[in-house]
This record gives C-alpha cells, structure tokens and sequence, in this order.
C-alpha cells in the first residue's frame, strides 16, 4: 500500500506540519531525512518556514521513501514498527469481503494485530456509518494529530478503492484543538469538522457498507485519491431533490450540498447514465401521483408544489409520464377495485 496523497490538487496544499511529523519519526530513529526532503523537493529553508505548505506529489514522494527507509509505515507513531508492507497486508486480508461493511469491520480486526496502540471501530446507528479511533494509550503529542490524521486518511482511502467509488463523509472529528492549518481539513476530510470531540472520526451514508467490493489482488499497490464517482450519487440527489426541495432549485445549490461542484455533479450523473433534469422529473413525477391520490388539492396546486410554474406545463408532463391528464389520473386513482375498502384522504 502505498503513501497517502492527502490532496490531490497540484498547488501547495499539504500543511508543512505533516512534513516535520516525519522529519519527526526520522529523529525518533536516529536516520538523516536529507535523502528523503531531496527525493521530495523540499529545501530546509521551506522546512522551517512558518505556515509553509507542499503538493500532494511532494507530500506523497516523501512519505513513500521515508516508509520504505525507516521501515515504518506508521513512520515513528506506535510503541513499535510497522514494517514495510503492514497496510498491504490488511488490504489483501480483506479483498474477500462479500461488501464494504464486512471488509472494513475485518480491517478493524485485523489493525490489532499490527499494533494495540489505537483501536479501530465500526458504528452504525440512524442510517449513519462512523469509524472511530481509540488511543489505548497516550501519543507522543510530535506525532499524535498526524497520526489520527493519517490513519482515517488511508481507511478512508481503502474504502473509496475497494468499491471504486468516491465516499463522501458527513462530518469527521479530532480530539484536539483547531491547528493552524485548519483550513486543510476540509480538503482532506469534509467541510463538517469538529475540532475538540472525544475521539478521531469520519461519518459517511450507510448505504456504502452494502456495496460490493469491485478491487482483487491484481489492483494492488493502491494509491489513495480522491475518486470522482460516487455510486450513492443518484440516490442522494433524489432524496435532496424530496426532502429539501426549496434548496435545491439550482444545479449550484445542489451541488453545494453535496460538496461538488457543479461540473462533478453533472459529468457524474452523466457516467451514471443519468441527469440532473431526469431525476428532477422523477422526483416530481412521484410527489405530483402521491399528491393526486392522497390529496383533494386543486391540480394547479398540485403542479406548483411539484416544481412546475404553471398548470399547463404540469399537465403536459405529467400527460407525457402516465398516459394520462392530471384530472384523469386522480378520478382514476379514486375508483377503488370492486371489494377494495376506500381510505381515508389526508388533508391538503
């Protein structure tokens, strides 16, 4: 398995403070990181500079060559060395999962074996999956925020690859205060950050836990990226589409919400095989027949609440969907088969 790219874009992004950690973890092992910084680009006078940061190219070159020198892939965090093919390994021990859900909970199982320092664990309660960190015992405070860092950044990695899919996180948390830096966390992680929770996180939809695995063996190494699709896509914007429809009247306001951009939202739905306007009609197609069956609204009511402006490019929608005018649906719907007892309509 090879080093985190933390981010992916080529400007300087990386914070500078992730670079002394392993500078750090050179010192812990009494090895000159001079070959290291060269292999990465990265001058003493940048090293030292207040506020400095690094590519992901730079931060990923450096990692890489200091994991294989020091033959540490913890790079000096843990009471004991992770040699040199330890995150591999866990990949490999989990490639058989029938679905994400089972793969991360061995991956879980199997971290112990690496190391009891921190433990990881998997949680899932109201809809929502979180993979916490627990410190078994206390960090050196050198590496500590780069270690919680980076261990969430390569699970969080190996879970995107495994399902071939981007996974976007709800909310992730770290058990100390705000750095400087925190502007990079949102790249990293989600613009939903907590800085002082109880225990180092990231939240994500539960619904990733039951996708298949798509990776074997042959894919391997893996390198963690952003990955650009997310297989959830469709259904989130469905159901922001439903649940906040006031919101989401705009391809940029819905793109908001998911934390993309406009663009990403569009070429995504479109690798999908699908569209922004096609869901929207979906969406509105399904709230327009609940509303004429359960309700006794005017269908000029009706059309407004579905998202149309007016009665007449309603009708003609929904003529184009069912095969049937509004009104003709709605006499239709409340002719019950002979034998079938009649409901009661909600209110409008």
């Amino acid at each position: 398995m090879s080093s985190p790219s933390f981010l992916r874009p080529a400007r300087a992004v990386t914070p500078m403070a992730f670079v002394r950690a392993i500078v750090k973890g050179y010192e812990r092992y009494g090895q000159d990181p001079s070959e290291a910084l060269k292999v990465a680009q990265i001058t003493p006078r940048e090293l030292a500079r207040p506020g400095a940061r690094v590519t992901a190219a730079q931060f990923e070159a450096l990692s890489g060559h200091a994991m294989q020198e020091l033959d540490d892939e913890a790079l000096g965090w843990f009471s004991r060395r992770l040699p040199w093919g330890s995150y591999g390994m866990l990949c490999r021990a989990s490639l058989t999962s029938p679905d994400l859900g089972v793969a991360i909970k061995r991956w879980c199982r199997h971290h112990r074996l690496l190391t009891e320092d921190i433990g990881l664990a998997l949680e899932v309660a109201g809809g929502v999956a979180t993979l916490r960190i627990g410190e078994n015992r206390p960090l050196d405070p050198a590496f500590r925020e780069f270690c919680l860092v980076t261990s969430l950044r390569f699970m969080h990695g190996y879970m995107c690859w495994a399902i071939d899919s981007r996974i976007s996180l709800r909310q992730a948390g770290f058990p100390f205060p705000a750095p400087a830096h925190r502007d990079a966390y949102a790249a990293m992680f989600t613009p939903e950050v907590r800085f002082d929770a109880a225990r180092a996180s990231i939240a994500f939809d539960e619904r990733y836990l039951a996708l298949p695995l798509q990776r074997d063996e042959r894919a391997l190494p893996l390198t963690i990226l952003q990955y650009r699709r997310d297989r959830l896509l469709g259904q989130r914007v469905r159901e922001l589409l439903r649940s906040r429809a006031a919101e989401t009247t705009t391809a940029e306001a819905l793109a908001t919400l998911l934390n993309v951009s406009s663009r990403t939202l569009h070429r995504q739905l479109q690798e999908e095989g699908s569209s922004l306007q096609a869901l929207k009609n979906e969406v509105r197609h399904e709230l327009a027949v609940d509303l004429l069956r359960r309700t006794h609204r005017p269908i000029k009511q009706v059309a407004l609440a579905a998202g149309f402006r007016n009665e007449k490019s309603f009708s003609r929608a929904f003529l184009q969907w069912t095969g049937l005018a509004p009104r003709d649906f709605r006499q239709q719907a409340a002719t019950p088969a002979p034998g079938t007892p009649r409901t009661r309509d909600l209110p409008p």
